[in-house]
């Protein structure tokens, strides 16, 4: 972050006032005439700063997040109100909370918690004096756009994005777990039983167990309701959601697990959360499998290719060549992967030695490949190169392309039939009966 005079109509005099390799900084905004705001995770976690008359303080010291990744235009996680106080959201272990910061006589800020029930807030927005709008949501309501009483925490809901169909019982609950991973460490990811009322599974059994991957690869799985894992749990499936060193939420050195790491911390944390779930006795160790999309669809064929932990997976335009991705990606993610995995081509060798796509002749696990045919960030040829390769060593695979698809399926149709056929794959792979209702998938190389 930068200050300068303006002289005329330049800017002179400039110079970083903080910010830098080892520290993010974002959000300016300015409280009043004297007073810069900003985060910044130079403690370690993402806080909030002010900067006056040269000098830089803390408002208050928390092992939480005070912000959120700027992956788009206008994100806000704090907003100064006219009486000088701030509101805020931070997250913790997955969890958004609200509060309000207010400067006492002596110079001291002091954090008011507001309580709501919401698990995730974001998007804030203040609206007069007393209230905000917020993108709200939790593990039993899906995202809505809500009005927060400052004073009650009362919420007004103005819309929610989708009618919530499922009865509160049926909903599976998150529950945050910590588990041992590589190197001595530990990972996050939230744990969701299989939970439907109108079935009770045999005694003495454990359930297939999906372990979900999400993209990024810097981003983070919250504990919010989520239609898609809902569909697996009510199906008799546990489903683990694995927030692997470099996701966001857990501070700035969980972040960096991920430099020069991509396709190695988050492989091991999604063998290593399958892993411990099956220790405790919540899953079945002969019907573990993983899937994602994107970048998760990464690590899904990174553990479908280098791993012998999964009965199988799904993996969503996944990528399979990551010196495709490095060359073509677009512009706001360019030199992105020099942080992951090495500059480019310089280290040219790294990206082979982590792409699934060079590596086919270790593929053994029975995969579902779900691509879109007009995909520019991961175009089809790196599917069907893989295809080709579970074809030539005889492994069971289904293949669905999509016309009119790119990356990140959006028409309904689609979405449905991706759902169905991967339900009817698992249960074809792990003897499952999931009765006449779901079309059967047809699939390669499967016994006859």
């Amino acid at each position: 972050m930068h200050e300068a005079r303006l002289q005329g109509n330049r800017l002179v005099d400039e110079s970083v006032i903080c910010g830098g390799v080892e520290e993010s900084v974002l959000q300016p905004r300015y409280l009043d005439s004297d007073t810069l705001l900003y985060v910044s995770d130079r403690s370690g976690w993402w806080n909030l700063y002010s900067h006056q008359r040269g000098t830089h303080k803390p408002l208050l010291h928390m092992e939480a997040e005070f912000a959120v990744p700027m992956w788009t235009f206008g994100m806000s996680t704090y907003q100064p109100t006219p009486d000088g106080s701030i509101v805020a959201t931070w997250s913790k272990l997955g969890h958004s909370y609200l509060g309000v910061l207010t400067l006492s006589q002596e110079g001291e800020w002091t954090l008011r918690e507001i309580s709501t029930p919401w698990t995730y807030l974001g998007g804030l927005t203040l609206i007069g004096h007393n209230q905000v709008a917020t993108i709200a949501g939790s593990p039993t309501a899906p995202l809505t756009v809500t009005i927060i009483d400052l004073g009650s925490g009362a919420s007004d809901i103005v819309r929610p994005s989708q009618a919530l169909i499922l009865e509160q019982n049926a909903i599976a609950q998150p529950q945050a777990i910590e588990f041992p991973t590589n190197e001595g460490l530990t990972a996050h990811g939230f744990y969701y039983p299989p939970t439907n009322p109108d079935f009770a599974a045999p005694e003495e059994t454990y359930p297939p167990l999906i372990v979900r991957s999400h993209g990024g690869p810097t981003s983070q799985s919250l504990a919010e309701f989520d239609t898609d894992l809902q569909y697996w749990t009510s199906r008799g499936f546990a489903v683990v959601s694995v927030n692997y060193g470099g996701s966001t939420g857990y501070g700035r050195q969980y972040r960096e697990r991920l430099k020069g790491a991509w396709g190695i911390v988050d492989l091991n944390d999604c063998v290593n959360a399958a892993l411990y779930l099956v220790s405790q006795g919540l899953a079945d160790e002969n019907s573990l499998l993983i899937r994602g999309g994107s970048a998760g669809g990464y690590t899904t064929l990174c553990a479908l290719t280098f791993r012998q932990t999964f009965a199988a997976g799904a993996s969503y335009f996944g990528v399979g060549d990551l010196g495709a991705l490095a060359r073509d990606t677009h512009k706001f993610e360019s030199r992105y992967l020099d942080g992951l995995i090495g500059p480019y081509p310089q280290r040219e060798d790294l990206y082979e030695e982590r792409s699934p796509i060079f590596h086919t002749d270790l593929l053994r696990t029975p995969m579902i490949i779900l691509q879109g045919l007009e995909d520019k960030v991961v175009p089809p040829e790196q599917a069907e190169a893989m295809v080709e390769a579970l074809r030539s060593n005889a492994v069971p695979f289904a293949y669905l392309p999509f016309e009119g698809e790119q990356h990140g399926f959006r028409k309904a149709e689609t979405i449905v039939h991706c759902a169905e056929a991967e339900l009817s794959f698992y249960a074809q792979i792990l003897g499952l009966d999931i009765g006449e209702s779901t079309p059967k998938v047809q699939i390669e190389n499967g016994a006859s």
